[in-house]
């Protein structure tokens, strides 16, 4: 039977990586799993707290949303460990992506008999920032300033936090010069931002890169070009199925490693956490964690 280190924060969240936890420890210790819960003060120790249980063979749950997520899952990045979500975030995109259910009885049974599947993580890097590994995007642009304004909303949660931080942000934007450069060639792009994505959904389930493969070894780069703010909101529109990929102002490129730099400073973000500016380099470690999931949802659908 396995053995579980749950990290949580009690206090992120207003509690609700506590309650979610509590709904599927419960079914855990009944089917007979030890559970210990280890309770975080901040993002670094709750990766501290995971590498520490990971060393000890146990599976790690990562309790909360995409920041929490993405950190433990970075932290467990290339040991061997084995990662658990327990998703009670306002996004909650990895999981998502993972399509892992929503029901505490079914979550639970994931975790115990799930089957560990190697995915693929991202490091990032840049001059002004600590490298960092993450599960699943980097995103350089309107995006970025606009999870910065959901992430300090005291008002409003989910999605709704989400697209109140995206009026705000592209009420004030400015197109803005990249260079992309992806494997070696460089790609010149004006426009909103740039989106280097293993997982295909961000920001509270939109499906900014559909064909996007948490485990294919590639990221998945949508740039989202320069157009009137009108166009730009039906586009916002269209991200919640992923139709945006069929109009003219968006490319996607497919590489291992991406650089993303601009003209002037532009804010870049990774799975909600890593706030920093411009340049910064995502490059792609195949199949460096092992987590435990049920079979991959197609981006673009609803959970």
């Amino acid at each position: 039977m396995r053995q579980f280190t749950a990290v949580v924060n009690p206090t992120a969240g207003r509690a609700a990586g506590a309650a979610a936890l509590l709904a599927v420890a419960r079914r855990l210790r009944e089917a007979g799993a030890e559970l210990e819960t280890a309770y975080s003060g901040s993002l670094d120790h709750a990766k501290d707290l995971a590498r520490e249980a990971g060393a000890r063979g146990r599976v790690v749950l990562a309790v909360g949303g995409d920041g929490i997520a993405g950190g433990i899952g970075g932290a467990l990045s290339g040991t061997g460990g084995v990662l658990g979500l327990v998703p009670a975030g306002r996004g909650n995109d990895f999981a998502r992506a993972l399509r892992l259910p929503s029901d505490p009885g079914e979550l639970a049974d994931v975790l115990l008999h799930g089957t560990p599947r190697p995915v693929d993580t991202v490091e990032v890097s840049s001059a002004v920032h600590d490298r960092a590994v993450v599960l699943g995007s980097v995103y350089a642009g309107v995006d970025a300033l606009a999870n910065l304004h959901a992430n300090r909303s005291r008002l409003l949660r989910g999605a709704a936090s989400y697209y109140a931080g995206g009026l705000r942000a592209v009420a004030t934007w400015r197109a803005a010069r990249y260079r992309v450069t992806v494997d070696g060639t460089e790609h010149p792009h004006t426009g909103y931002t740039v989106v280097a994505a293993n997982s295909g959904y961000y920001g509270s389930g939109r499906a900014v890169a559909p064909d996007a493969r948490v485990d294919d070894g590639l990221l998945d780069v949508v740039l989202i070009r320069d157009a009137p703010r009108r166009l730009f909101f039906a586009l916002m529109n269209d991200l919640t199925t992923g139709a945006h990929v069929h109009r003219p102002q968006v490319e996607i490129l497919r590489g291992c490693e991406v650089r993303i730099s601009a003209d002037r400073e532009i804010p870049y973000g990774a799975d909600g956490e890593v706030d920093a500016v411009l340049p910064v380099t995502a490059r792609v470690l195949p199949g460096a964690l092992r987590v435990l999931y049920g079979t991959p949802r197609p981006p673009g659908t609803r959970p």
